[in-house]
């Protein structure tokens, strides 16, 4: 594998554009022909292979071991979240959130509805340090963790409330999601996130200076994957098009998703 750092950056842009796109498109099959469950189940296969090129990558401290981590997380994290666009791996909770519940209600709800796809990432992501414990390379590990704690951070601002919320890719099985999300100027935890990821950005930046060549390529890796996430965030506040990079590879939506009555069972809170 080539050891240049800006084709490493360049590789981790690409590899986060198709794997978006290619994880769109299988969730817009899906939906069209209402094959969630098939498709998740036939998918499978990608993520065993993601968790056995983990495994390999541990122990090759070269450059091909650093591709090999990064790619093989993005095939685990890939299939766990076809799993949740497809409403496999979800959360308990699978109505809309009414308008005048209390704020520690509506969490609850709005946890509900996330839980099992959430448990499921801490699950991989603890298994993820365990076998990483002395590993010579832990690029998959740090990889995983970027995508986690970039997950729960832009989840936490959609909850609390961003000024700009994308639906347009939402799938049906979904549908209720949306009424957990807040439209606001700004929350407390944006600035916090944006720091954070910001500071991420630079620690990463700091190693690959200094780091041996092969070390180099993992670290140009997870800079770029961890700007992509402060990209994400950004595109929270952004008045910028950022649907238009699959829009045009995906087929035609089955119809608009039909409104949901926020109305649910008596006394149901997600549980």
């Amino acid at each position: 594998m080539p050891h240049s750092l800006w084709i490493a950056a360049g590789f981790a842009l690409f590899a986060w554009w198709f794997s978006t796109g290619a994880i769109l498109w299988a969730v817009r099959q899906a939906d069209r022909f209402g094959t969630g469950r098939q498709v998740t189940l036939l998918l499978l296969p990608v993520a065993l292979a993601g968790g056995a090129g983990i495994w390999a990558s541990l122990s090759i401290g070269s450059v091909n071991g650093a591709y090999l981590g990064f790619v093989s997380v993005l095939l685990v994290w890939g299939w766990i979240e076809l799993a949740f666009l497809t409403g496999q791996v979800t959360g308990p909770n699978v109505y809309p959130c009414p308008d005048d519940v209390r704020p520690f209600e509506r969490f609850i709800r709005a946890w509900g509805t996330i839980a099992y796809h959430e448990m499921s990432l801490l699950a991989v992501l603890v298994g993820l340090v365990h076998i990483s414990q002395g590993a010579e390379n832990t690029v998959a590990l740090w990889t995983f963790i970027v995508l986690f704690f970039a997950r729960v951070s832009a989840k936490l601002n959609l909850y609390l409330g961003v000024p700009r919320i994308n639906t347009e890719f939402i799938p049906r099985p979904l549908a209720h999601l949306p009424s957990h999300f807040r439209i606001r100027r700004l929350n407390w935890l944006f600035p916090i996130s944006i720091t954070a990821l910001s500071f991420a950005v630079a620690c990463w930046l700091e190693r690959l200076w200094v780091a041996e060549p092969a070390q180099a390529v993992g670290f140009a890796l997870l800079t770029a994957m961890t700007a992509l996430a402060l990209l994400e965030h950004w595109l929270m506040v952004l008045p910028l098009p950022d649907a238009r990079l699959w829009r045009w590879m995906l087929p035609e939506a089955p119809g608009p998703i039909l409104k949901t009555s926020r109305q649910d069972p008596e006394g149901h809170h997600g549980f």
